[in-house]
């Protein structure tokens, strides 16, 4: 008998026939599903696309043949980067999302079909207002319908888990808990059944074999510390299943967008500096950060103005100075609208903010929930201390409690620290070594994954967490 998740026992299902080589090359039902997922997203695309580029082109004076031919154009350009931008969020869904990878490649879309348009108007005759209006409507339709092809499928990827412990025990309780409908666990298969991490799908890992060739998973996560030779050589004798193998961190990295810190090692670390790893060129980052910081400081100086009318009402000084920790450990002042009171810290004793910090100003707590009071923080980014996108710079007195409870604390120095980051928009205020660490998680996540394209992702992402005020103290 096997355990089945959520309770109850059904009869175990004996493996199908095995062939010369193993079980028979079939993918697993869940695959070819998502395959017509797939078809049935392109096609939906393809008209709705069409149809949109249509209505919006159409005219009583426009002939029908030239506005269908237009619509086509428009259509044979726009759906390459709804289709590139899907194989993006693929990789990294929680990242992307169906709506900003929409936003993404109607961005794309539209730039290009503008430069065809000016170029080429015998090929594509179109104005840039109603190709704005186009790419308003089909970013909203593509990711409504991109949404609704998901949720009618409904086809979780399967997960095995081989082997047993504290960090099983940990994925099993993330994966039950509700929140990753991406994924069903299937269950886990471990040689001490004592461990209790969650259901057993077939017992022993010398039944490996047998049990991946009945189970048919999608994601095969071994973590497993002991045998690892015996599982991967298990593994390979039914590599014909269809399925994947990844270890611990790597499911992590690839599911949740954040790494097990505890779980990592220094070989980690170096593939961050592997020959395959894109790289993210620093002439690219800082040309980024000059154009965003630039544009925010125009954008945001009557917002500016209204802070030193809200820190000039308690007195001086209005800016605030404070010693961060920077790219490779170095240190620099960090430029902050003071919302605080002068004497909020004793000389030489760093505290963290609380919630509903008694030190904060009339007033302070509202720059402090909208992050006005960090906007001059690009200035630092200006000067080259900081960049839009990076880890928050820690300061240098917590700086040796950090390291001694945290592991690979002084790893997120391997990049610039930023205004806004990955961990900001994934993870609340950190205000103890729990917080800290999970942050840290997420920080490795950007460590490895930085690109442009996540780094324009999460300037998007950051504005609604500005608006609503979450994760501030």
């Amino acid at each position: 008998m096997r355990l089945i998740p959520g309770g109850g026992a059904a009869p175990r299902r004996e493996p199908e026939p095995a062939g010369p080589h193993g079980p028979p090359a079939i993918g697993p039902p869940a695959a070819m599903l998502r395959e017509r997922v797939s078809w049935r997203r392109l096609a939906g695309r393809v008209m709705l696309t069409w149809l949109v580029a249509y209505l919006a082109l159409r005219t009583p004076e426009s002939p029908f043949s030239e506005t269908f031919e237009d619509a086509v154009v428009i259509t044979l350009i726009w759906v390459p980067f709804l289709q590139w931008a899907t194989e993006v969020s693929r990789t990294m869904p929680f990242a992307l999302g169906t709506y900003a990878a929409s936003i993404v490649a109607s961005c794309g879309a539209f730039v290009t079909a503008s430069a065809v348009a000016f170029w080429f108007p015998g090929l594509l005759d179109v104005t840039v207002g109603r190709l704005a209006v186009i790419a308003v409507v089909t970013t909203a339709v593509s990711a409504t319908w991109d949404v609704y092809v998901r949720r009618a499928a409904r086809v979780p990827l399967t997960v095995l888990i081989v082997g047993g412990g504290q960090s099983s025990r940990e994925l099993v309780e993330e994966l039950s808990s509700g929140r990753h409908e991406r994924f069903h666990l299937l269950g886990v298969v471990d040689d001490d059944p004592a461990h209790g991490v969650g259901p057993v799908v077939g017992g022993v890992i010398a039944d490996l074999r047998r049990v991946v060739a009945t189970s048919r998973p999608d994601i095969v996560v071994v973590a497993a510390q002991r045998d690892r030779p015996e599982v991967f050589r298990q593994l390979l004798d039914v590599a014909a299943a269809g399925f994947s193998v990844v270890g611990l961190p790597d499911f992590y990295e690839y599911a949740f967008g954040r790494l097990p810190v505890r779980e990592l090692t220094p070989v980690w670390f170096m593939s961050v500096l592997h020959l395959y790893q894109r790289p993210y060129g620093r002439l690219a980052k800082r040309l980024f950060d000059i154009l965003v910081a630039s544009v925010g400081l125009l954008v945001t100086l009557p917002l500016m103005l209204v802070a030193l009318v809200v820190v000039g009402l308690d007195g001086r000084p209005l800016f605030y100075r404070q010693m961060r920790l920077g790219e490779h450990g170095r240190p620099f002042w960090i430029m902050k609208f003071r919302s605080m009171r002068v004497d909020a810290e004793q000389p030489g004793v760093a505290r963290w903010a609380e919630t509903n910090d008694p030190r904060v100003i009339r007033g302070g707590r509202f720059l402090r929930l909208t992050r006005i009071d960090e906007l001059p923080q690009l200035w630092n980014v200006l000067n080259g201390d900081m960049s839009i996108v990076g880890p928050r710079p820690e300061r240098p007195e917590f700086v040796e409690e950090l390291e001694a409870e945290v592991p690979f604390w002084d790893r997120r120095h391997l990049v610039k620290p930023g205004i806004t980051g990955w961990a900001q928009i994934r993870s609340g205020y950190a205000a103890d070594m729990l917080g800290t660490e999970e942050k840290l998680s997420y920080d490795l996540w950007y460590l490895r994954h930085r690109s442009l394209l996540l780094d324009i992702v999460i300037c998007l992402k950051t504005v609604p967490r500005v608006v609503s005020g979450w994760g501030a103290r």
